[in-house]
């Protein structure tokens, strides 16, 4: 048994919950299924690894670029207040489980394996379960496993490890499952057949927030890239400059209230350097990362979705890989990311704003991850279904859920006192429902979530049963049976 965890811990600490490598262990091995001769299954290894590293290369340079405004607000003004970020999220539970809860971190890993295979199994199962979808973004599953054991043992304390873990695991394997299925057919139409899903912290707020603009749009709708700027205004047609601008507007009001003496001596500027460069550098980095970003994308997400066939043809048929929300970058319009991050931003500090002004217990600081993955992403879905309106206003209001909902859930449940809290859309929506429902209602209310969860694949199939399993089997055929069955309405 020993050897077993020792294998075990082994493969999480050093490829689960390391994505680039996980990433391309699915690729290499993909591709041997295929048939692959090896040194073409290796490079497909090597190049889905190398994307996905530069993918987080982008990603950690928008989060490190964010980082003064973020320490910034909570030191200059002095803020006793938790940060809404996965990171920091996964720090508080860290933090807290020894001296709340007398437990050690170690059991979510343990926790994270078992609601894998829970996903596995759901997805091997897909004739019953309807679930198409293989959460694969790893280090993504290790800060929902140790929030989730956070909000399950806060419902229930005196368990025993074994009883916990199951509860847990079941719940959390679920939710994986039903979720990336949830981004199947929002994602297929999105990337024209790209063959993946989302598996991140925001896949109700994707299936959700589409829906609702679907109903936004009408005949006059246009999308961000039909929206063209006249006269000295059309340099905002460019996405690297309107991108740069409207950051260099954001950045700079910013940091010019934290001012330069403060930056100097929290070591985020060197002293002597001029104050408008350092802004501007600043600002115009946010566009760099960005496009290093979609260029990850490019480079792993090609890989994969050809590779995953191999997997899809021998274990798991007709299924996709549930991958990082930052794939859609590269999809849809380019402007839709920088529109959705001000917005969420907008709705985000304005929530704030009320926390402050009705002295709340719990005051939240926006944590970069969730003002720009969460509502970058969402704007590019938007403006795909419902256009220009879509994209400006359910970022916006996705910013508001995110403040009032983790400030409710995080100085319930305690952790707030340790100054983090995941903070995104589903985590500050749909698994505060699940907390309240099981705290109150124990066994029953685990029964009731697991149920509901399940109930929901079942509800997308008996909406379209001719073309559920087909958008993931043969877009094509896809495409074809559904302009049939929309020239047969007219």
């Amino acid at each position: 048994m020993n050897i077993i965890m020792g294998i075990w811990d082994f493969f999480a600490a050093n490829i689960l919950t390391q994505p680039a490598y996980f990433i391309g262990l699915i690729v290499f091995i993909g591709y041997l299924l295929l048939r692959k001769p090896v040194y073409e299954a290796f490079s497909g290894f090597i190049k889905a690894t190398v994307g996905y590293m530069i993918l987080a290369v982008g990603s950690g340079g928008l989060v490190n670029n964010f980082r003064p405004i973020l320490v910034g607000l909570k030191d200059r003004f002095n803020l006793d207040a938790m940060v809404i970020d996965p990171y920091f999220g996964q720090n508080a539970v860290t933090a807290g489980l020894q001296e709340q809860f007398a437990r050690t971190f170690s059991q979510v890993m343990l926790l994270l394996l078992i609601a894998f295979i829970m996903n596995l199994i759901l997805v091997r199962l897909k004739k019953w379960t309807k679930m198409r979808a293989v959460f694969t973004t790893g280090h993504v599953q290790m800060q929902q496993a140790a929030t989730a054991f956070w909000l399950i043992l806060f419902c229930f304390p005196t368990l025993g490890d074994t009883q916990i873990l199951l509860i847990m695991a079941v719940v959390l394997g679920v939710y994986w499952a039903v979720g990336s299925n949830l981004t199947v057919e929002i994602t297929q139409e999105l990337t024209e057949g790209g063959g993946f899903a989302i598996a991140h912290q925001q896949m109700f707020g994707i299936a959700l927030f589409g829906k609702i603009a679907e109903k936004m749009r009408s005949s006059k709708s246009k999308s961000l890239d039909e929206l063209k700027f006249p006269g000295f205004l059309s340099i905002f047609n460019e996405n690297m400059v309107a991108t740069s601008i409207l950051m260099f507007l954001f950045f700079g009001a910013i940091l010019l209230v934290l001012g330069q003496d403060y930056l100097v001596a929290g070591g985020f500027m060197k002293e002597g350097a001029n104050f408008f460069f350092y802004i501007m550098t600043t600002s115009l980095n946010f566009a760099v990362y960005l496009a290093i970003l979609q260029l990850g994308v490019r480079t792993f997400v090609t890989e994969l979705t050809n590779s995953f066939q191999g997997i899809s043809n021998s274990f798991l048929p007709g299924a996709v890989p549930g991958i990082d929300c930052a794939a859609v970058f590269g999809f849809g319009s380019a402007n839709a990311v920088t529109v959705g991050f001000l917005m969420g931003a907008l709705g985000q500090f304005i929530a704030i704003m009320t926390l402050l002004l009705m002295k709340s217990p719990t005051l939240v600081i926006a944590g970069f991850v969730p003002v720009f993955f969460d509502n970058a992403v969402i704007a590019v879905y938007a403006d795909k279904k419902g256009g220009i309106k879509a994209a400006l206003i359910l970022p916006f209001i996705c910013g508001l859920l995110q403040v009032f909902g983790s400030a409710l859930i995080a100085g319930w449940v305690g952790l707030a006192q340790y100054g983090g809290y995941l903070g995104m859309f589903d985590w500050a929506t749909v698994w505060p429902m699940f907390t309240v429902v099981m705290k109150f209602a124990g066994y029953i209310g685990v029964a009731i979530v697991v149920i509901v969860l399940l109930a929901i694949p079942q509800l997308q199939y008996r909406s379209h049963p001719d073309t559920y399993f087909l958008i993931t089997e043969d877009y094509d055929a896809y495409l074809e049976k559904k302009q049939q069955k929309e020239a047969a309405k007219q």
